[in-house]
């Protein structure tokens, strides 16, 4: 399969990653939920290609994950601030960062700590059952076709 048909696949997985999943638009959105804004702050915080920024946030943008909005008329300058969609991800960014957090901290622990705002304590990410509230992980779903299954999005 090659990477311009993804967003064509009857998988939820293979469509969100055609728009997220690759190195440089997973670091720009962990960039966003640092509160980084503006082109030249993506540049110097990544140290690559203007060309390279340009493309992603073009995706992002066009995709309804970020809002490009003008912060300067004379000249005109944008930056870029996640919308709804956008906002969404933070679980899916969060799940990443402690994963590597647990695997990959060389024995130092997290280089971010978060701190929850409601309660004031910083803390680890978990999934849970929407319906129950029990924690979840992989040993404890059992996934089964949904309303828009195609045997063709399993193999």
């Amino acid at each position: 399969m090659k990477w311009d048909e993804l967003s064509r696949e009857p998988c939820s997985l293979a469509r969100s990653v055609a728009v997220i999943g690759d190195r440089w638009t997973l670091l720009i959105l962990r960039d966003c939920f640092l509160g980084v804004r503006r082109f030249e702050a993506f540049q110097e915080r990544l140290g690559i290609s203007r060309t390279i920024i340009a493309d992603r946030l073009k995706v992002l943008t066009d995709e309804g994950v970020l809002a490009k909005v003008a912060y300067q008329d004379r000249p005109v300058r944008h930056e870029y601030r996640l919308t709804e969609k956008g906002l969404e991800l933070y679980p899916v960014i969060l799940a990443i960062v402690s994963w590597g957090d647990r695997h990959y901290d060389d024995g130092r622990g997290p280089p971010i700590l978060r701190r929850h705002k409601a309660c004031g304590c910083d803390f680890q990410p978990v999934m849970t059952c929407s319906e129950c509230g029990e924690e979840v992980n992989a040993r404890g779903v059992e996934a089964r076709p949904g309303p828009a299954f195609s045997p063709s999005a399993v193999g």
